[in-house]
């Protein structure tokens, strides 16, 4: 058993989550489905169904996307001057793939932040 007392590193935590792992084993996975939590770690039995991750996933992942496929799509623009759909050919599929990868690692690494800061069901108390 695991000792629930004992300091949770976040950077760690995260990185596990970001890698879609249990944030406490590092080995277990967080989904059994795409984004569905599974409701325990298969591996050291934490309890994941607690998490609150809410609208903080979807809000990073367009933050982070934007801010690369906006100076990407100005950069195209002033070089090669395309035709608009170019850039509807190109920056849409981009756009829809780098979301739906990035989505459940943020949401891992959220989950990993809520784990290592007893937030949300993640601590030594029942939720």
């Amino acid at each position: 058993m695991i000792d629930d007392l004992a300091e949770r590193p976040t950077d760690t935590a995260m990185l596990r989550g970001l890698r879609r792992r249990c944030p406490r084993c590092g080995e277990g996975r967080i989904y059994g489905r795409y984004l569905k939590v599974e409701p325990h770690c298969a591996s050291c039995g934490l309890e994941l169904s607690g998490h609150r991750a809410d609208d903080a996933p979807p809000y990073f992942t367009i933050l982070i996307v934007g801010h690369i496929i906006v100076p990407l799509m100005l950069m195209l623009e002033q070089h090669f001057h395309p035709a608009e759909w170019v850039h509807m050919a190109l920056w849409l599929p981009l756009t829809l793939l780098l979301c739906l990868w990035l989505l459940p690692h943020i949401k891992g690494a959220l989950i990993g932040l809520q784990w290592s800061r007893r937030m949300h069901g993640f601590g030594s108390e029942p939720h």
